[in-house]
């Protein structure tokens, strides 16, 4: 049996039950992500040994820094961090970064639908600009409260497992 179909055999239930707990709380479970890490161990170990062992820890380091420098600037929250730090343990190092640009994309789809359905398109752009300006030298980065009504945020949970769930479709297949 191939990496990949016991990698998409790991990751399938894990985003459903994280899409569940996601959508419905705003919460990942950190035993679900536990799990997810600890699957991803030792799978990479059993297709790999020691050698797959190793590109499964630098996965989960590689994937938690990219998705640490997002929650430092407030786009992420800590479960979203340590989900794909989990991600890129089953993944291992070497798909980390194409799995981050999947889930960048999926991210992106589910927030237009999200603001789409929200009705905040005008309002979503405008923020949007204020943060690429932001980004200029002499111009300050605004800060956004996190919106009372967790409706009007996004289960990145569900992005970073289906994201993940493609990349290995795509990448490994």
């Amino acid at each position: 049996m191939s990496q990949a179909i016991v990698n998409i055999g790991l990751l399938v239930p894990l985003a459903i039950v994280i899409g569940y707990y996601d959508v419905r709380y705003r919460r990942i479970p950190n035993a679900f992500v536990l799990a997810a890490l600890a699957g991803g161990l030792a799978l990479n170990g059993i297709f790999g040994g020691l050698p797959g062992v190793a590109t499964s820890m630098g996965g989960c380091a590689l994937a938690f820094v990219l998705m640490f420098i997002l929650h430092i600037f407030g786009a992420m929250g800590a479960g979203d961090v340590k989900l794909f730090a989990a991600i890129g343990a089953v993944t291992g190092a070497q798909l980390v970064v194409p799995t981050f640009l999947v889930v960048v994309l999926t991210g992106g789809l589910l927030a237009v639908v999200s603001i789409i359905r929200a009705g905040t398109v005008v309002t979503t752009l405008h923020r949007v600009l204020q943060i690429l300006v932001g980004l200029l030298p002499g111009w300050q980065m605004p800060k956004f409260a996190v919106p009372a009504d967790r409706t009007h945020t996004i289960p990145y949970g569900v992005a970073i497992t289906m994201g993940s769930i493609i990349s290995i479709a795509i990448f490994r297949a």
